[in-house]
Formats: structure tokens, C-alpha cells, sequence
């Protein structure tokens, strides 16, 4: 059992205001893995003076200062890399080896990465007869999701520690055990007391008191695009920065040229994967006409072959989806589909066969979906795949561009032209083609309503600093 009822401020694991606390729940099991206290505005006040307070400080440290805290923290970090994996595994349901590889080797990326920008970062250069001037902006917020916990938790503390902010961070209740390792991990790095804050809490208050906080002066969101727009209307009394990284629905466009097996095999591992709870998952594949029976059977079965159980064995490639509630929506959603009118290749409403215990999702495959049904147009966050066919590449753009959401597009074909083509007209941050990731320099963020600014490497940065222009002679 994790016992983190009390908070990281200032340096120190303090007891909290709020009197409230909330089990953590393995989704695995449905039982109870941990115990947290519930933030209140009063300890989300004494993080925030805390980072205030130390801001003065940090960030007057120079760069070789940070290389050598972000070197500290790579070394303690990996010390304590197996407990990081085992947390998230536990918490949010992800497979041992996706936990172990991708989840927590995610966020040992983004530090390492962090790290080498840093190296070589220009923080001011000479523009005609201006000195521009790249200042850390202050005191961050930060609110991460439970999907990828350690992911987004260093996708935002790396660059704020490396531009010289200070930080307020509030990790997803659902899945707070990591981020409360990772602080433990920071604090034996020898980050200065008040650089890094850790407050466990819900949205409506302690996300609501870190957004309106006067002395916050800009907030970074991970999460639903729901609350990303509550965030910004909190902070926009105090106009402070807002960066929100938010939902998606991305579509996976394959060509007729493509080699059909491969590509819909690679969209739909990619929606099972981490059992389809990733904003930027492909959840709509949309596939010519004459190739639709086809694909449905292709998709049917690489969907039936996946291993599903147990988080804690090696074998399994899907756990659980993170919690009753999440639970609930998706069987809601896939049952929209079915009434809808959409062609259930495989899956459909309750747990796979076998299981009785935890929110297990059956691996689920639309077909002959059309783009005004709930299951193509909203966030389902689960392993669920809606094909979709279309006439030609132009009907296949629109398709792919009807939708609020922009944070990444899929592209699978053997033809360059035509790829370069439907690249310039998705409306999305993030393309993707034939399987190539952007990998951890590459800008990540999207269009419309999957938010704004981006994340990760030299981009990363520029979000946590001011621009100051200073003209004269000097």
C-alpha cells in the first residue's frame, strides 16, 4: 500500500490543511493500492508562496548550475526507475512491460533531452542593436493527466527546472503515486527547497485554486478539453500564460497503394496500446471503398490476438482502463455505436471473456462508421477503432479535418506526392507518417480544440520563458 498523505513544499513532506483524503484505486483489482490527502486552497497557497519565494533565487542560477542539478537527478532517477514503473503499472493499469519501457522510459527521455537543449540553448543573442533576452516567466502551475503520469509530468517540470522557474505541480488524483515517487526523486537530486512543489488534489478545487492563484504566473494542462477551457477561464482574471495539451481524434488515412495487412495491423496496435488511452491515438481509420471488407477483416484479427489480463505479467500487451468512471463512458459510447447503426466487426459492450474482475475493455471495431456518429466524433478514450471509408484522397481530408479536435494525423502510402499533399492540408500539430513518431525534440501540441503551445525538446522551453528586448548600447 502508498501512503503519500502529506505534500512536498518547500523541501519538506508537510502535513496537509485539508483533512480530506481519497483511496487510490488499482484498476486491475478495483482495490484499494494507496492512500492520498485531497489539496485544499489553503496548501495549494503555501506551495505557491513557496515557489514565489524561491523563484528569486533559482532563477539567477546559471545554466552549467542546472546541467549539473538535471545530471543529479538522471542519476537518482534511474536508481529508482523500477519503482516508478511498478507505481504506474499499479495506479493506472498500464502493462508491466509498457510501464517499465515506454511509460517510464518516457519520462527518463524528456529529463536526458531537457538536459542536452539545455546545453546548448541560446537565453539571449544580439539582434542589430537589441540584446533579446529569454527570462524564465516565474511561478508554473502544472496539472498532469493519468494516462501518461511520468510522460507528462517531465514533458513540463524538465523545461520549467531548466529555464529557471519554480513550480506548483497537481498529478492526476487518479494516479498520483508516480508523481510522488518522482518528487522523492528530486528532492534526493538536491533540487532547492521551494523550486519543485508536489500538492495532490482534485480540479474543481485545488486545480481551480492553482489556476486563479494572483501569484501564478503561467499554467500548464495537460488533460480533457473540457477542463483545459475551465483552466483558461480561471486564469484569465490574472492573465497569466496558459498552455493546454488537450483531447484528440486523429485520423489514420490509408491509400490505396498501401500495403493494406501492415498498416491497419500498426493503426490497431496503436489504438490497444495502453488500452487506447492516448490523446493522439488513431482512433479513425479511414480506408478506400473497395478495400473496406478487407480491412475489416484484418483489423478483426489482430484486435482477437491481443493478450489481455494481468498488468503485473509480462505477457500481457492491454491492462485495464485507469477507473470505474472511465469504464462506464466507453461501455456507454460503444453502445451509441451499435445503435447508431455502425457495423460491429468485434468486441461490443462488457468485460472480455474470462474476466470478472477490474475495468477490462473488450477490444472493440467499428466499421461502416460515418463521421457524424458519437463514436467518431467524440474522445472515447478506450480501445475502440471506428473505420471509415472513403471515395477519394480529397473526401478522405475533409473527413479527416471534420472534427474540433487537431492534435495529429496519420498517414500510411507509398506515394511521396500524395503523402506530401494530405501533410499540408490536415489540420493537425502532430503528422505521422507510416508509423514514424516524432520522437522526443519534436514539437508536440495541436490545432483548434486540442489546444495550444507545445511540448517537449528546444520547443519545450520557449513556453516557460519571457522575451525581454533591450536596446542601446550596453
Amino acid at each position: 500500500m502508498y501512503n503519500y498523505q502529506k505534500f512536498y513544499i518547500n523541501g519538506q513532506w508537510v502535513a496537509a490543511d485539508s483533512k480530506q483524503t481519497l483511496s487510490v484505486i488499482n484498476p486491475a483489482t478495483e482495490q484499494s493500492c494507496g492512500e492520498i490527502s485531497i489539496a485544499n486552497e489553503k496548501d495549494v497557497d503555501l506551495a505557491v508562496t513557496a515557489a514565489k519565494n524561491a523563484f528569486a533565487s533559482y532563477s539567477t542560477t546559471t545554466v552549467n548550475e542546472r546541467i549539473e542539478l538535471f545530471e543529479q537527478i538522471i542519476t537518482v532517477f534511474k536508481k529508482r526507475y523500477n519503482d516508478l514503473a511498478e507505481a504506474i503499472s499499479t495506479e493506472m493499469g498500464a502493462p508491466i512491460s509498457l510501464a517499465t519501457k515506454a511509460q517510464t522510459g518516457a519520462g527518463l527521455g524528456h529529463i536526458k533531452t531537457a538536459l542536452e537543449v539545455l546545453r546548448n540553448y541560446k537565453f539571449e543573442y544580439q539582434q542589430d542593436h537589441n540584446l533579446i533576452v529569454k527570462e524564465p516567466i516565474g511561478v508554473c502551475g502544472l496539472i498532469t493527466p493519468w494516462n501518461w503520469p511520468l510522460n507528462q509530468i517531465t514533458c513540463k517540470v524538465s523545461p520549467a527546472l531548466a529555464t529557471g522557474c519554480t513550480m506548483v505541480l497537481k498529478p492526476s488524483e487518479i494516479a498520483p503515486v508516480s508523481a510522488c515517487i518522482f518528487a522523492e526523486i528530486l528532492d534526493e537530486a538536491g533540487v532547492p527547497a521551494g523550486v519543485f512543489n508536489l500538492v495532490n488534489g482534485d480540479g474543481p478545487v485545488a486545480g481551480t485554486a492553482l489556476s486563479k492563484h494572483p501569484d501564478v504566473d503561467m499554467m500548464s494542462f495537460t488533460g480533457s478539453t473540457r477542463a483545459g477551457a475551465l483552466v483558461a477561464q480561471n486564469a484569465a482574471p490574472t492573465i497569466k500564460r496558459v498552455t493546454q495539451e488537450l483531447g484528440g481524434k486523429s485520423a489514420n488515412i490509408l491509400l490505396e497503394d498501401v500495403d493494406l495487412e501492415q498498416a491497419v495491423k500498426r493503426g490497431v496496435i496503436s489504438i490497444l496500446t495502453n488500452s487506447g488511452q492516448s490523446c493522439n491515438a488513431p482512433t479513425r481509420m479511414l480506408v478506400p471503398e473497395n478495400m473496406l471488407l478487407e480491412a475489416e477483416s484484418i483489423a478483426e484479427k489482430f484486435a482477437s490476438a491481443s493478450v489481455i489480463g494481468d498488468p503485473s505479467d509480462e505477457n500481457t500487451k492491454m491492462g485495464p482502463v485507469v477507473s470505474e468512471a472511465q469504464f462506464n463512458k466507453i461501455q456507454d459510447l460503444i453502445q451509441s455505436g451499435i445503435d447508431e447503426g455502425a457495423k460491429l466487426v468485434c468486441g461490443g459492450t462488457g468485460k472480455p471473456e474470462g474476466i470478472d474482475k477490474g475495468y477490462y475493455i473488450k477490444p472493440t471495431i467499428f466499421s461502416q462508421v460515418n463521421n457524424q456518429m458519437r463514436i467518431a466524433r467524440e474522445e472515447i478514450f478506450g480501445p475502440v477503432l471506428c473505420v471509415i471509408p472513403y471515395k477519394n484522397i480529397d473526401q478522405a481530408i475533409e473527413i479527416a479535418n471534420d472534427t474540433p479536435y487537431g492534435l495529429a494525423g496519420y498517414i500510411q502510402g507509398n506515394d511521396p506526392s500524395v503523402i506530401k499533399y494530405i501533410a499540408s492540408k490536415v489540420r493537425a500539430g502532430n503528422i505521422y507518417i507510416n508509423g514514424q513518431t516524432g520522437g522526443l525534440n519534436a514539437p508536440f501540441g495541436g490545432y483548434k480544440q486540442s489546444g495550444n503551445g507545445r511540448e517537449c525538446g528546444e520547443y519545450g522551453f520557449e513556453d516557460f520563458l519571457e522575451i525581454k528586448s533591450i536596446s542601446g548600447t550596453l
